[in-house]
Parts: structure tokens; sequence; C-alpha cells
């Protein structure tokens, strides 16, 4: 995730959609801000969900699954990946620092796949366990797919928080 997207992020289709993603994972991080640890891990949501865990599932599930195993094939995630509502359970000892700053590398390393990857190339993997035949045939429908997913956990998150405190998210552009 970009402090500067003008230096990181590539032109062209792939950068627009970079940029997109990128406002919804500072969202994500923003509405978080100044929440501290025990809210971060209270459940308000009917679901039981925290906001903690929230992060931690579009750390694994989201980023980590889409970019580096879909699209980029590496093994070693791909081993790795784990079933269930694992990624959605954050451990006691796990700080929150700690689960936020994973988010944001794991976003760091989302972006040079996507920089490194034409816009139209097919996934390099396709978890047909899970999902049957491919259905997102390029990086662009990943792209659009985690776009959509984060927008709609950062939608999640908003009503978290202003159960939690009351403070809202003004979206002005």
């Amino acid at each position: 995730m970009s402090e500067n997207l003008n230096e990181s992020v590539p032109g062209g289709e792939a950068g627009a959609l970079l940029r997109v993603l990128d406002g919804q994972r500072r969202h994500v991080l923003g509405m978080l801000d100044g929440l501290d640890p025990e809210d971060l891990r209270r459940p308000v949501l009917p679901s039981g969900r925290h906001c903690l865990g929230m992060v931690q599932h579009l750390t694994l599930d989201v980023e980590r699954f889409w970019f580096r195993a879909v699209v980029a094939g590496d093994e070693a995630v791909v081993r790795g990946l784990t079933g269930g509502d694992t990624a959605w359970r954050v451990a006691p000892d796990v700080a929150a620092a700690d689960v936020l700053d994973r988010y944001r590398r794991e976003a760091e390393r989302a972006d040079a796949v996507i920089n490194a990857t034409p816009v139209d190339a097919p996934p390099a993997w396709w978890p047909r366990d899970l999902f049957g035949e491919p259905h997102l045939h390029s990086l662009r429908d990943v792209l659009l797919h985690v776009i959509t997913e984060t927008a709609c956990h950062a939608g999640h998150l908003d009503a978290a928080r202003e159960l939690l405190d009351g403070r809202r998210w003004m979206v002005l552009t």
C-alpha cells in the first residue's frame, strides 16, 4: 500500500484499479484508527466477528490468497493456505498492532504482484476445490473482486466502529 501513489502505482487500467483498491485499504485502516486493542477485539456485529479478525481475514484470505496464491501462483503461499474461518480468529497473544502491520505488509506484497502482472494475465493457480472451474479469468477480474470484498468489509468496519464509539467515516469523494 503506497504512501505516494504517483511513484509506485502503474498507469493505465491496472493503475486505476489499484488506486481504487488502495483507497479501500486506507478506509479499512482509517476506520480503526484510534481504537484501543480491547475495542479492536470486541465483537459488536450480530456475526460475532470483531474488527481485528476482519483485518486478519483481509490479510490472509483476501490480499495474500488472491494476489500471491491465485495471481502469482506462489507455491509456498498455496501450500500454507488454511481452510475454514481460521483467518478470522486472532490469538489472544497476538498484538493488535501486529495484525494491522501484517495487513499493510501484505498489501505491499500484493502491490508488487499487481505491478509485475499484465492486467489480462490469467491466474497462475486456481483453487478448484473451493470454487470449481475458474470464474475470475485475469488480474483485472481478481482486482475487481478484491476491491468489492475489501469495500464490503470496510462497510462492516464502519458499522462496528459506529457501534463501538459512534464514529462514522465520511466519504466525500
